[in-house]
């Protein structure tokens, strides 16, 4: 993994840190991909039972890296290399990355310490929760250089804010204040900038003293019924409730209600 992207454990939380602090994390290709693979490796960690995902310096992400892309551009016009890199970013980055948040077997904190743009905002609504700085904002920039959505934006922002609203800030951009996007759904919690990574950090931290199985279940769950209808839903939640009805910390669980004590679990 390269230093575009830090990566750091401690008691359960991995904290991923976009590090391109100087072109505000914009997205090149060694960061999309180190972010990728960091992700994926989070995911598969039972080590990890809670992730942040933050950026480093003023700005979470501004999405694209735009000067790379420029070149790729004029390499794909000229018939050069620059074809695959353009057309597969998707595919191999983008796609990949917001499945990753979206989908991993635990929870998923979005530490917005500054502007989240395309990508970057797409990302954050990816994750369960938004911890967002009272400087920082929003801005779904696809059309504005004249690209559609990605990075699951399309599936993700209808659902936080509903499809009217989602169309509004997709086909008008503008960047959404923090105190606005608390309005909408798009920030889960406005915070000091100074207070956003530890606010982050101790939400995951008790995310990640809790039933890690039964967390990752609910993600599927509400996943899955997004796409289908009531009887398929009702089949799958049996499905995840055989799960987690299977997992220690379940058993564990009903022990101490029945003894009226606290449970400790341990994520499986």
């Amino acid at each position: 993994m390269s230093d575009t992207v830090l990566y750091d454990v401690a008691h359960g939380v991995a904290t991923v840190t976009l590090n391109r602090p100087d072109a505000m994390n914009a997205l090149n290709t060694e960061l999309k991909e180190s972010l990728r693979d960091t992700l994926q490796a989070a995911a598969e960690d039972d080590a990890v039972r809670a992730v942040v995902l933050t950026g480093n310096g003023r700005a979470f992400c501004v999405g694209q890296d735009l000067g790379e892309h420029a070149r790729n551009l004029a390499a794909a016009t000229e018939g050069g290399d620059g074809v695959g890199a353009v057309w597969t970013t998707v595919p191999e980055h983008y796609t990949p990355i917001a499945t990753a948040l979206a989908t991993m077997p635990k929870p998923v904190i979005a530490a917005v310490n500054g502007v989240a743009a395309g990508a970057g905002a797409a990302f954050a609504f990816a994750c369960d929760f938004r911890i967002v700085a009272s400087t920082a904002g929003f801005n779904l920039a696809f059309a504005a250089i004249g690209l559609s959505a990605d990075s699951g934006s399309s599936w993700t922002l209808p659902r936080l804010v509903g499809m009217a609203r989602a169309k509004e800030l997709l086909l008008r951009p503008s960047t959404v204040p923090a105190d606005r996007a608390l309005e909408l759904g798009l920030a889960s919690q406005v915070v000091d900038a100074a207070e956003v990574l530890p606010t982050a950090q101790q939400l995951a931290g008790e995310l990640a003293a809790g039933p890690t199985v039964a967390y990752g279940a609910i993600r599927r769950s509400l996943a899955y019924s997004a796409g289908h209808g009531i009887d398929e839903s009702l089949a799958f939640e049996g499905e995840m409730m055989a799960l987690t009805g299977a997992t220690a910390d379940h058993q564990r669980a009903v022990v101490a209600f029945l003894a009226k004590d606290k449970p400790a679990f341990e994520g499986r």
